[in-house]
C-alpha cells in the first residue's frame, strides 16, 4: 500500500511522539521532488514560486509537497500577505540520522569483513604478479 497523508495520520495516532516525528520525516524524504526542494533550501530561503520554478509540475502540486515538508518539521514557512518564504529546518533530519546511526554497527561489521578480505593475498594474483615482474625484468 502506498503511503498517503491518511496512512501517516493513522500511524501517528498509535506511535509515541518521537516515532511519529520519524514517520513524518521518512515519509517526507521518500519523494524525489521533496528531496529536491530540501536541496534547494539548503542554499538559502526561497519563495514558493522560486522553489516551483525548476519543476515540471503545477504550483499547487509544489505547495502540497511543501506542506508535507512543513508537517514533518523540515521546512518553515513565513507568510507576508500572499508571499510565502520557505526555509530549511535540519532538526528533524538530525533526529532521523541519530535513528539510522544506531545501525552502523552492522555496516561496520560488513566493512571490516570487506577490508579483511581485500587484505588477504590471493594465490593466483600473487603468482601472476610474480610472473609479470619476471617478464618485465627480461
Amino acid at each position: 500500500m502506498a503511503a498517503t497523508s491518511e496512512n501517516v495520520a493513522y500511524i501517528e495516532r498509535d506511535a509515541d511522539p518521537d516515532e511519529a516525528l520519524l514517520d513524518r520525516v521518512f515519509f517526507a524524504l521518500s519523494d524525489p521532488v521533496r528531496r529536491a526542494i530540501l536541496a534547494r533550501l539548503d542554499k538559502a530561503p526561497l519563495l514558493v514560486s522560486e522553489l516551483a520554478a525548476p519543476f515540471d509540475i503545477s504550483l499547487q502540486a509544489v505547495s502540497r509537497h511543501i506542506q508535507v515538508l512543513v508537517r514533518a518539521g523540515l521546512v518553515r514557512q513565513a507568510r507576508t500577505g500572499r508571499i510565502s518564504r520557505c526555509s530549511l529546518d535540519v532538526g528533524p533530519i538530525f533526529a532521523a540520522a541519530v535513528w539510522i546511526n544506531r545501525y552502523t554497527r552492522y555496516w561496520q561489521a560488513q566493512f571490516d569483513l570487506l577490508a579483511a578480505t581485500l587484505e588477504k593475498p590471493k594465490p593466483r594474483r600473487a603468482a601472476a604478479a610474480k610472473r609479470q615482474s619476471k617478464r618485465e625484468e627480461k
